[in-house]
């Protein structure tokens, strides 16, 4: 897996003061994107051990670890991804994960790194559909929270 970058003190993408990783690599290509340099799979730099253990290290004085791009749910992002989340809510069992994907969460529901993850904002990118909603980009998307598999969505 390739990223695109990472912020360390991140008020925007989520609750509280988060780390956002954006990953590189995402099949929407949805119009207006506010990423497409992540939309390349191939760009951006290495995901290694260590840019990962860095990134969890940030995590220890914020209230969570977002996950953007490009989309973090790309068939070839995912078991980065789910090693990541792993890692993180062991060292972190207190603290949540969000993450941003262009599916819808009906096509993804059955993947494992999704019972890592906390707050799932669902749905792609829709120019034409601009929305005041908080931490969505565009009003189709939804933000579900979830909880013991069963996904709880807010207006």
């Amino acid at each position: 897996m390739n990223y695109d970058r990472y912020y360390t003190c991140d008020l925007v993408n989520g609750e509280g003061v988060r780390v956002t990783l954006f990953v590189a690599g995402c099949p929407h290509a949805c119009s207006g994107c506010h990423n497409p340099s992540t939309w390349d799979r191939k760009a951006g730099r290495p995901f290694t051990e260590e840019i990962r253990e860095q990134l969890l290290a940030h995590c220890a004085t914020h209230d969570g670890l977002s996950l953007s791009g490009g989309d973090p749910l790309h068939p070839a992002n995912r078991g980065e991804v789910l090693e990541l989340c792993r890692r993180f809510k062991a060292r972190y069992p207190g603290k949540d994960i969000w993450l941003w994907t262009g599916y819808r969460h009906e096509d993804v529901a059955d993947l494992e790194l999704l019972h890592y993850v906390d707050v799932l904002i669902d749905g792609p990118y829709r120019q034409d559909l601009p929305t005041v909603k908080p931490w969505r980009g565009s009003d189709n998307q939804r933000l579900l929270r979830l909880r013991e598999g069963r996904p709880f969505s807010e207006a």
